[in-house]
Order: structure tokens, then C-alpha cells, then sequence
């Protein structure tokens, strides 16, 4: 009976340090499970879906092969394309015009060294989709470039091809709000439960 009991108390202790220690390395990586909350997911993805279909970032994600520009989102003039890699075909290179920063003045072509749409194959269209549609777009690695969901909140807060949209140059409308606060929404809504909108919002 005694061993049974000093058993008992030594596997109470060794998981009681388990628990411990996953909570401790929980509390360091900052990934303390958050309770789901469907409403509160939901209302950050919304916070997300404006900014993502403002014209900074449809322009580069567009419905077709065609990049669209301006803030009426026009599509680009001189016939460009996408192409298999995402930066053009034949001699029209994304480059030709887009260097890695943005040319100075009014309306003047913007630039950034990855410049490009998305390639052929993961085409990631932002432009006519609901804001279910995206959500379960951005969710699946199929269609989002292979990403987990930190490495969706890492592609949105550190790729500076997506940090352009926040310094896009001279002429045109910044997205509805900063990228600080657009991470911020992006993590809530991960967080909460990656809950899509239901397919009534719009």
C-alpha cells in the first residue's frame, strides 16, 4: 500500500512539471490557447477583408491574368499578363518598369524587388470573392502558397512585397487602416478560431 501510494505521488509530480513546463513554453512562444469566439474571429476577419480588398493588395490579386492599377482598379495598360511566374511574359517583364523602389513622382510606377502577381499555379485571387470565399481561401495551403497559419500572420506582418501597400507612392490611397493594426486583426482572427463569415455577409 505504501508503494502504491509513494507510486502515485511521484507520477502526480512528474505531471504536474509536464503541465508546468508546457504552460512555461506556451507563456515564452506567446501561443497560450485563447478561447474560440466565432463572433469575435468573424468581426476581425471583416477588419482583414476591407483592407485586403482595397487596391493596394486587389490590384496584385485580380480575377484575371491581367494586373489591375489605380484606385478604380482599371487594368493595366500595354496589355501586361501574368504569366507562368507571376512577372510577365515574352520581353514584358514586370521589371521592365518596376524597379525595387518606387520611381518619384505622381502616379509614377511603383516598385519592389519581388514585384509580380502571384504565379499561374497559385493564382490567390482576392478580386470578387466574398469575405467567406477569401477567408477559406487564405486558410487552405492549396490556394494561399502552402502556408500554415503562422506563416500567414509572418507572410502578412514581415513580407515587405505586402509592406509596399503602406508606402505605395505618390497618388495613391493607402489600405483602410495601418499594417500594425491589419496584423493585429489578422492574429485575432487566427486566434479566436479562423472562423469564416457566414456566406450572407458581404
Amino acid at each position: 500500500m505504501r508503494k502504491l501510494v509513494v507510486v502515485s505521488a511521484f507520477l502526480f509530480m512528474v505531471s504536474t512539471i509536464i503541465v508546468s513546463f508546457r504552460a512555461e513554453k506556451n507563456h515564452i512562444r506567446g501561443s497560450i490557447p485563447v478561447p474560440k469566439d466565432s463572433v469575435g474571429s468573424v468581426k476581425a476577419f471583416m477588419s482583414v477583408y476591407k483592407v485586403l480588398k482595397s487596391s493596394r493588395c486587389m490590384n496584385c490579386h485580380p480575377a484575371g491574368d491581367a494586373p489591375l492599377q489605380g484606385d478604380d482598379n482599371h487594368i493595366h495598360a500595354m496589355n501586361v499578363k501574368r504569366g507562368v511566374d507571376g512577372h510577365g511574359i515574352y520581353s514584358m517583364r514586370c521589371s521592365n518598369c518596376h524597379q525595387a523602389e518606387n520611381v518619384p513622382g505622381l502616379h509614377m510606377p511603383p516598385g519592389n524587388p519581388k514585384w509580380g502577381l502571384p504565379p499561374a499555379n497559385m493564382r490567390m485571387v482576392f478580386q470578387g470573392r466574398s469575405p467567406r470565399q477569401l477567408a477559406l481561401q487564405l486558410l487552405d495551403p492549396k490556394q494561399n502558397g502552402g502556408r500554415t497559419k503562422a506563416q500567414l500572420i509572418d507572410h502578412m506582418a514581415n513580407d515587405n512585397l505586402v509592406a509596399w501597400g503602406w508606402h505605395p507612392g505618390d497618388g495613391r490611397t493607402l489600405p483602410p487602416m495601418s499594417r500594425q493594426a491589419f496584423v493585429a486583426q489578422v492574429k485575432i482572427w487566427l486566434a479566436k478560431g479562423a472562423f469564416a463569415p457566414s456566406a450572407k455577409l458581404k
